[in-house]
C-alpha cells in the first residue's frame, strides 16, 4: 500500500509526496502555510483522484508527459515527476488511483 509523507520544507511550508508501494514518489503537492492545510490537501487527493477527469495531462517544456490532479474548484492539489512516455504516465495515474485512497499518513516533521 502506498503512503503520504508529510514533510516541511526550508522556508517552513508543509508539503506532501504520494508514494507508492516500492517507494517512488509518484505525487508531490504544492507549498502549504500550516500543516492542517496540507492534510486538507492529501484528504483531496485521496477524494479526487477517483475522478478520471480531475488527471490534467501536461507535456512540459522538454516534451516529457505529465499530469496534475486538480480539485474540484480547479486548484493544483498534485503534480507529478516527468515521464520518459505517454504510456509510462499513464501507469503513473493509475498507481495514483491505485495508492491513494487507503494510503497511510506519515508525518515525517514530528520525527
Amino acid at each position: 500500500m502506498g503512503k503520504f509523507e508529510i514533510t516541511s520544507r526550508k522556508n517552513g511550508e508543509f508539503q506532501f509526496n504520494l508514494k507508492a508501494t516500492n517507494g517512488q514518489v509518484i505525487l508531490t503537492s504544492q507549498g502549504y502555510k500550516t500543516k492542517a492545510s496540507c492534510l486538507n490537501g492529501v484528504e483531496s487527493v485521496k477524494k479526487n483522484s477517483q475522478d478520471d477527469k480531475r488527471f490534467e495531462v501536461k507535456v512540459s517544456s522538454n516534451g516529457k508527459p505529465f499530469f496534475n490532479l486538480m480539485a474540484t474548484n480547479g486548484q493544483v492539489i498534485g503534480t507529478s515527476q516527468m515521464y520518459a512516455s505517454e504510456t509510462t504516465m499513464k501507469n503513473g495515474i493509475a498507481s495514483v488511483k491505485r495508492n491513494a485512497p487507503e494510503a497511510a499518513i506519515v508525518d515525517l516533521t514530528e520525527a
